[in-house]
């Protein structure tokens, strides 16, 4: 890697400022800005025109999923990384998909931040070995969760799931999404439907189940 320019999206200051400064010390990166908000985000990858960006999934003011399909859209040569505590069986295939270039997970070793940055620098894929596997296996698809098939859901019903499960009522689910209560109201039939799911007591405890079993 020369001269690999990294914009970190996280909302965690903490986390953001010790891992600029792990980066700033590595051969061939460095850290060109921090953004804690999809709305930072956009200014900085504006600004800054980084070569990767390394994402967290969950942003206080919106989805990554969307964002980095948004910025892929409209800079298809920035490298994206998911860099998420969100379980990769479920999001990893949905990152790829959004047009994100490669899925790590926090818990992972310093050393496959790099690892994965050097892989994307040269027009690759990251992956964990495990996911690689899975996917080489040809048994990529979601895994089922308390017995639901969350492959069948979209990346935006995936996120109202997970916004139920934490406790969102409809009202503050629709605030946090930007849309009406009526198209929450819609999606949340929509989660019903494909989850097989009796009524709306039994989705918010498949939710809620979903959510406290740790599976994102």
């Amino acid at each position: 890697m020369k001269n690999t320019r990294v914009l970190i999206v996280d909302d965690h200051p903490f986390f953001c400022s010790g891992l600029s400064q792990w980066l700033n010390k590595q051969s061939g990166v460095t850290c060109c800005g921090e953004a804690g908000s999809v709305c930072e985000a956009r200014k900085a990858v504006a600004d800054l025109n980084p070569d990767v960006i390394l994402m967290d999934l969950r942003l206080g003011d919106g989805d990554g999923l969307e964002l980095i399909k948004d910025i892929v859209a409209e800079q298809p040569e920035i490298r994206i990384i998911a860099l998420s505590q969100f379980d990769e069986d479920t999001y990893a295939h949905r990152a790829l998909k959004a047009g994100g270039r490669g899925y790590l997970m926090k818990s992972e070793a310093t050393d496959a931040v790099l690892n994965a940055i050097e892989k994307v620098m040269k027009g690759e894929l990251y992956l964990s070995p495990r996911i690689s596997s899975m996917l080489l296996n040809h048994i990529f698809p979601d895994p089922v969760s308390q017995n639901l098939d969350l492959a069948k859901l979209t990346d935006r019903e995936l996120q109202v799931f997970q916004l139920l499960g934490s406790g969102l009522s409809t009202n503050a689910i629709a605030k946090r999404l930007h849309l009406s209560s009526k198209t929450i109201e819609t999606y949340r039939e929509h989660l019903k439907n494909k989850l097989n799911l009796p009524d709306s007591p039994a989705l918010l405890r498949a939710a809620t189940l979903w959510v406290e079993s740790g599976r994102l």
